[in-house]
């Protein structure tokens, strides 16, 4: 069970999980549940780890340790320079043409998860927080920075080039039908 834990605390990202969320998931009581995360937590502590549980905000997170902060700050520093890949610009303009949005919508718009690209696009200072949706859950939403802008050339969100919507013919014959007949 703490594997299956660890995963789901990996998988719930700065988000995290409150205790009542992971007692659900993993179908236990919240006493059995605690005691399994005190037993993880052991774990983190013992040995010599990059990452940690914290309980922050009412919700279990993983976390990198402090005494490696270091490091941590010269990774941000080579991937705040580093070129934006095909996948952060397709999730900054949703986020630029769409915003505020959650991350679920830009999944949605997208069809793949975009959770480590929001990270990014935080990190870097392209996107920023928008507050809460009124969503079951009140995800954060999301929208483009100052910085983005400037990034861009553009003097605000507006000035974005317009997206004319694709028109699509209408035509007698059905979605996946053939024009072209088999002769027999």
């Amino acid at each position: 069970m703490k594997a299956i834990i660890e995963g789901l605390l990996f998988l719930s990202g700065e988000d995290g999980l409150t205790l009542d969320e992971i007692s659900k998931l993993i179908e236990l009581d919240n006493e059995e549940t605690k005691k399994i995360i005190k037993e993880l937590y052991t774990d983190y502590e013992n040995i010599d780890r990059g990452i940690q549980i914290e309980f922050l905000g009412n919700h279990f997170k993983l976390t990198t340790k402090q005494e490696h902060k270091n490091y941590y700050k010269k990774l941000t520093n080579i991937e705040e320079n580093a070129p934006l890949s095909q996948s952060a610009l397709e999730t900054l303009a949703i986020i630029a043409y769409n915003g505020p949005i959650t991350r679920v919508d830009v999944d949605d718009i997208r069809g793949v998860n975009s959770s480590y690209v929001v990270r990014k696009l935080l990190l870097k200072g392209l996107i920023e927080e928008d507050g809460r949706s009124d969503a079951p859950g009140k995800p954060r939403l999301y929208k483009v920075t100052s910085k983005f802008l400037d990034y861009f050339g553009l003097g605000s969100v507006e000035d974005l080039p317009r997206i004319e919507p694709i028109e699509q013919e209408d035509t007698e014959e059905g979605l996946f039908e053939s024009r072209y007949k088999e002769e027999i």
